[in-house]
């Protein structure tokens, strides 16, 4: 089936709430895929954006929070450490100097060189000029104090991250305010 949209913006590149059966937060996916699911009739739509996608033979309300129609048992809380992720759970800020500008990099807290791994805790988002300075130096070595303490995110916070004035209907399944 193919859709499209006639529009400044491409709404098929926004994202999409899926919920399990007993609409607790499960993933999230882009428009197309979640048309597909609906085509396949594997989720129910049960909110959408204001936009209408249209194809040859259909009409859909754009989704943006799905259901699952047969409950799958899921119960890892974590997030895939990825680069995107951390850009994400950092709000695509770096950690020391608080600049949404220019390119961002990922930084060791602890340098590999003196023990640090790739976790969650040792990584955090940094400009090029901030890590450049920072360098093989932890934070306290270089005077360069962190923002805020890197933490792993559970999934339920790595979903609110998503959350927008177009995914306002996100809230109350992502337990930020009541049905």
């Amino acid at each position: 089936m193919y859709y499209h949209y006639h529009s400044n913006g491409n709404i098929l590149n926004r994202v999409v709430l899926i919920v399990n059966a007993n609409y607790s937060p499960l993933d999230i996916c882009d428009i197309k895929r979640a048309i597909c699911l609906w085509y396949l009739k594997k989720v129910d739509l049960i909110e959408s954006y204001d936009e209408i996608i249209h194809s040859p033979s259909v009409s859909i309300a754009a989704p943006s929070v799905v259901k699952l129609r047969e409950y799958i048992r899921y119960q890892s809380l974590d997030v895939i450490l990825s680069r995107k992720n951390l850009l994400i759970r950092d709000q695509h800020t770096c950690q020391y100097c608080g600049t949404h500008i220019g390119p961002l990099t990922i930084d060791h807290v602890l340098p590999r060189e003196k023990g640090g791994r790739e976790t969650w805790e040792n990584l955090v988002v940094a400009c090029i000029k901030c890590n450049l300075i920072k360098s093989n130096r932890t934070p306290e070595e270089a005077r360069m104090p962190l923002r805020k303490f890197p933490r792993k995110p559970n999934r339920i916070h790595h979903f609110q991250n998503f959350v927008q004035k177009s995914q306002v209907s996100w809230r109350p399944y992502l337990f930020m305010e009541s049905f």
